[in-house]
């Protein structure tokens, strides 16, 4: 792949999708950018030429901006290498102070956004890249994808939802179309994303302290993450030129621990009762 490559990255705003952008530019690579709100990109549009940037308008969950913007790729650049479906959305609260329409919204951008880039992404790198080409597709999800957390519910169920589609995704593609897909699955890294996330009011059940939501709704205000932004950006960018890159990349010693615990406990409880499973079968089954 060249070090010309052409990336399409979502939620380039702020947070991960702003530093990345910045990054991949840095390198001599060009960008389409998109973010529902243009303003955010104007100072790297003064920067950056049009050859190098293309900043578009697109908010994830609007299936014709979606697919207008790969078509203005294609028209600018001719091609796409790496597409990076970024864009997301949280609002933290126990499952019981959540209201419905607040849920779907964190689905309708977190996992129906995603597919619709995803189908998009999937479609261009088949028919709009020369044939076998092919791109690299890098689903940002988060290690809440893997392993819930109390108050952070339906983020995480949002997160799960886009890793169960895109392991199917990724069975799904003929290997001759060349098109390789790997889930990001960060810790808790730095970002300014995360001074915009919200919380539904607590639910008046939930009085108890040491509930872990409790908890995290008390160390919230001053919480700091330990990760630093930019040097996990530079293991997305390397992510992205590996010839043979995993499905799951679990990034961040937390987020490996948090994998690793869950992963040790579903372990120990098939161990402790697989011989329930045994004898299952129907009897005219041999």
């Amino acid at each position: 792949m060249s070090l010309s490559r052409v990336w399409f990255i979502t939620g380039t705003s702020t947070g991960f999708g702003r530093t990345l952008t910045e990054l991949v530019l840095e390198k001599g690579e060009r960008v389409v950018a998109t973010a529902r709100d243009l303003t955010t990109l104007h100072g790297l549009s003064v920067e950056y030429d049009r050859d190098r940037l293309l900043a578009i308008k697109v908010d994830v969950t609007v299936l014709e901006e979606v697919e207008e913007a790969f078509a203005r790729a294609k028209l600018v650049f001719g091609r796409i290498d790496v597409v990076v479906n970024n864009a997301g959305y949280a609002h933290l609260g126990e499952v019981e102070s959540m209201p419905d329409s607040t849920a779907r919204e964190i689905f309708e951008t977190n996992f129906w956004g995603a597919l619709k880039v995803t189908r998009a992404a999937i479609k261009f790198f088949r028919e709009s890249n020369p044939p076998g080409v092919g791109g690299r597709l890098l689903q940002i999800s988060s290690v809440l994808g893997v392993v819930a957390l109390g108050a952070h519910t339906f983020y995480a169920a949002s997160k799960f939802a886009l890793e169960g589609m895109t392991e199917g995704l990724a069975q799904e593609l003929d290997p001759a179309w060349n098109i390789k897909i790997t889930l990001i699955e960060p810790g808790w890294i730095r970002s300014a994303a995360i001074g915009k996330i919200r919380w539904a009011p607590r639910h008046p059940a939930y009085t108890n302290p040491d509930l872990p939501a409790n908890k995290v709704r008390a160390e919230w205000e001053g919480f700091v993450s330990p990760g630093d932004t930019r040097k996990a950006i530079e293991v997305f960018y390397r992510i992205a030129g590996l010839p043979d890159p995993p499905l799951h990349f679990p990034l961040g010693l937390d987020a490996i621990a948090m994998v690793r615990e869950k992963t040790s406990a579903l372990n120990a409880t098939m161990d402790e009762y697989e011989s329930w499973s045994e004898g299952l079968l129907a009897d005219d089954v041999l």
